[in-house]
């Protein structure tokens, strides 16, 4: 499996700039609150405020001054356990995303994000609905990046003889790698306190897989 990134622009005088894509900007606002969270040692008290509790959604307590708890879902996605588990996430968004969005288009790819991070915390609400612990991160709308290119540029092996259970067995394979990847993350992290969930990368892993097809339509239809 492999892709052609376009190379980079340069600006006057030789020097390199990155291209304004909506993957670009994601990434960008997410290390610049990331990393400020980080530096000023608050991890803990962003956690709390901006990360998503499923406790919250149930109604079993609630918070003050803190993010209304509809918004958490995005929020948790600036809000990250440490430089590592923040550095992983960014060169997963940046590359599944800057892929995803030549073929996709900007908007689709700004919404894909969204939704992502939504279908994440769903599914962790699903699975825990009653859980304290703060999700944080933006893996969970990362996933829907990650299954939007697991169907763009997957070249499955032939395993069996139906093609579409080849291309289903490759989706699985990059969905439990990515899983891996990230409880590999929070082991190393020592991340007992906070929530890197594996609900809602599936979750969001799986948004990206339905909406795949539908944001190809509403770009070309609209080209």
């Amino acid at each position: 499996m492999s892709t052609r990134l376009p190379p980079p622009k340069t600006g006057g005088r030789g020097r390199i700039t990155l291209p304004r894509t909506a993957t670009t900007i994601i990434a960008s606002v997410t290390a610049l609150f990331s990393l400020g969270i980080l530096l000023s040692n608050r991890i803990d008290l962003a956690a709390g405020l901006m990360g998503f509790i499923p406790a919250r959604l149930s109604g079993d307590f609630t918070m003050s001054p803190a993010i209304p708890a509809a918004l958490t879902p995005l929020t948790a996605t600036i809000v990250h356990g440490g430089l590592l588990h923040l550095a992983t996430n960014l060169l997963v968004l940046v590359w599944c995303g800057r892929a995803v969005e030549r073929v996709v288009g900007a908007g689709p790819t700004v919404v894909l994000y969204l939704v992502g991070a939504y279908a994440a915390a769903a599914a962790q609400y699903v699975v825990e609905p009653h859980s304290l612990v703060p999700m944080i991160g933006a893996s969970g709308a990362i996933s829907a990046f990650v299954g939007a290119f697991a169907l763009t540029y997957g070249r499955p092996k032939q395993l069996v003889n139906a093609q579409w259970l080849n291309r289903a067995l490759n989706i699985v394979w990059l969905l439990v790698a990515w899983v891996i990847l990230q409880l590999m993350v929070a082991y190393l992290l020592g991340q007992q306190g906070l929530m890197l969930a594996t609900p809602a990368h599936v979750g969001g892993f799986f948004a990206g897989v339905a909406l795949h097809r539908p944001l190809l339509l509403w770009r070309y239809r609209n080209a």
